[in-house]
C-alpha cells in the first residue's frame, strides 16, 4: 500500500494477476474429475481423451498424470497406460487414521490460534452446509466441505498440518463422496461438525480434538462399510 493525497492506494504489483501455466490447469481439472467420480476407480485414462479434453499437449497431460500418481489417484500399469486409482479398504482405514489425527491436530489449533474474524467465518460455512437438503447436489456439499476445511486449517497456524491433510483428503475423496450420499449421514455430518463449531468457538482445545476425531470416525465407518460391500461384489 501506498498513500496519495491522503488516499491509500494499491501497489501495482498487488493488482496484477498472475495465471496458472497449462499443467497446473490440467493437474487441477484431472485431480477435481477424479475426486468428484466423474472418472471412477480402475478407469483408463488414456492421453488422446485427456488431451482432447483439456485442450492441452501430450507432453503437458503426462506430467499431469505422474504428479497425481505421486498423489494416490492415478496409477500406471506397464503396456496399458494410466487409470484411476483403487483404494482398498486396508489403504482407506489407514487413510482415516492418519486423518483423524491431522484434523483433530487443526480443530485444537483453530481453538487456541484463530481469529474472530475466522471463527464466525467457520460459523457461517457451517450454516450453510446445515441448510443443505439430504437430495443436495453432491457436488455443492464437497464444496462446501472443502470451504469448512480451507478455514479450519488456515486458522489452526500449521501449516505442515495443512499441506499434509491434503494430501490426505485428496486419498480418499472418492469414499467422502460416496458416503456423504449415505441416507443420514448428512444430516449426522451436521450434527458433528456443529460440535467442532462449538468448540471453538468456547476455545476449548481438547473438545475440539475430540469432536474432530469423532466426525473423522463416524464418516471412516459409513466409507469403510461400503467400500468392503463393493470389495465383496
Amino acid at each position: 500500500m501506498t498513500e496519495t493525497g491522503g488516499l491509500r492506494m494499491m501497489d501495482d504489483a498487488a493488482l496484477r494477476v498472475v495465471p496458472k501455466p497449462m499443467r497446473k490447469l490440467v493437474e487441477d481439472g484431472l485431480r477435481n474429475a477424479i475426486m468428484s467420480g466423474r472418472f471412477g476407480p480402475g478407469q483408463h485414462l488414456p492421453d488422446r481423451m485427456l488431451c482432447e479434453l483439456f485442450g492441452a499437449s501430450r507432453s503437458v497431460v503426462r506430467e499431469a498424470v505422474r504428479l497425481l500418481e505421486a498423489e494416490g489417484l492415478v496409477t500406471t500399469i506397464p503396456n496399458r497406460g494410466p487409470f484411476v486409482a483403487f483404494l482398498s479398504s486396508t489403504e482407506a482405514e489407514q487413510t482415516y487414521e492418519v486423518r483423524g489425527v491431522l484434523e483433530a491436530l487443526a480443530g485444537e489449533g483453530f481453538a487456541v490460534r484463530a481469529t474472530d474474524e475466522e471463527r464466525a467465518e467457520l460459523r457461517r460455512v457451517y450454516e450453510q452446509l446445515a441448510q443443505l437438503q439430504p437430495a443436495a447436489d453432491r457436488e455443492a456439499l464437497l464444496a462446501l466441505k472443502r470451504d469448512f476445511y480451507d478455514v479450519l486449517m488456515r486458522g489452526c497456524r500449521n501449516p505442515m498440518v495443512a499441506r499434509m491433510f491434503d494430501a490426505t483428503i485428496n486419498r480418499n475423496m472418492q469414499l467422502r463422496a460416496t458416503s456423504l450420499a449415505e441416507p443420514g449421514r448428512l444430516p449426522q455430518t451436521v450434527a458433528e461438525l456443529r460440535q467442532v463449531v462449538e468448540a471453538v468457538e468456547a476455545r476449548d482445545p481438547a473438545a475440539a480434538w475430540d469432536a474432530c476425531r469423532r466426525h473423522v470416525r463416524h464418516a471412516a465407518e459409513v466409507a469403510l462399510r461400503i467400500l468392503r460391500e463393493r470389495e465383496k461384489g
